[in-house]
């Protein structure tokens, strides 16, 4: 917990690693073993991703939405994963540090930036980033640029903090009352795994909706 506010904080990389090979091993596992009639673990990666699916569809339309499913559910299954280690007595949250966190905004940044380029255009991209009149664009520039890079800000700042006010609730707690801890405390960091790990998504997801809906807004 000491660790999350830290630049360097080498406990959490070896966590984001053992992360990392849990869900690439028991992903590829599920996908190897498909069943006509699926077990637990079978049926909630399937409840999972269907979710996804589901929210993709929404916003970007079925055809569309199904080309981001790796993007948004890579994002949901490492996230969500990596804020469950709070659950493991001693191990530290990599979304509780605040490099993990701004490295997927960056991620999400670069990823919904390209499908604007890529459905505008890049001269029609800088076109719509100046605003519809050409006599505000030196005004309307400088504020779409910094309202876009915001979103790291807004995206990173989000996820490390909820997370590590998490740990801290926990560790105040633990000094506190130290016999209810392990019932209440983790039930906080249950609940707001999979609230954090929503509401980055489905912002990561609007982000795309705008990259591809923009131009026809503005029609």
């Amino acid at each position: 917990m000491e660790h999350g506010g830290q630049l360097i904080a080498w406990p959490v990389v070896y966590w984001t690693w053992i992360t990392m090979a849990f869900v690439i091993i028991i992903s590829y596992l599920v996908a190897k073993n498909l069943k006509k009639y699926p077990g637990k673990i079978q049926y909630l990666f399937e409840a999972f991703v269907g979710f996804v699916v589901g929210v993709l569809s929404d916003a970007l339309g079925e055809e569309e939405g199904l080309k981001f499913l790796p993007l948004v559910g890579g994002f949901a299954f490492f996230i969500l994963f990596t804020n469950l280690v709070g659950l493991i007595p001693g191990a530290h949250q990599p979304t509780s540090n605040l490099n993990t966190t701004v490295a997927l905004a960056i991620i999400a940044f670069v990823a919904y930036n390209i499908v604007a380029v890529k459905k505008q255009g890049l001269i029609n991209y800088i076109k719509h980033l100046m605003g519809p009149m050409k006599a505000l664009a030196p005004l309307m520039f400088p504020i779409e640029v910094i309202s876009h890079i915001s979103r790291i800000l807004s995206l990173s700042l989000r996820l490390f903090g909820n997370m590590y006010g998490d740990e801290m609730i926990v560790w105040v707690l633990l000094k506190m009352v130290p016999l209810l801890v392990p019932v209440f405390g983790l039930a906080i960091v249950f609940g707001n795994s999979f609230l954090q790990t929503y509401i980055f998504c489905m912002l990561t997801v609007v982000y795309l909706s705008l990259a591809i809906h923009s131009e026809e807004e503005e029609h």
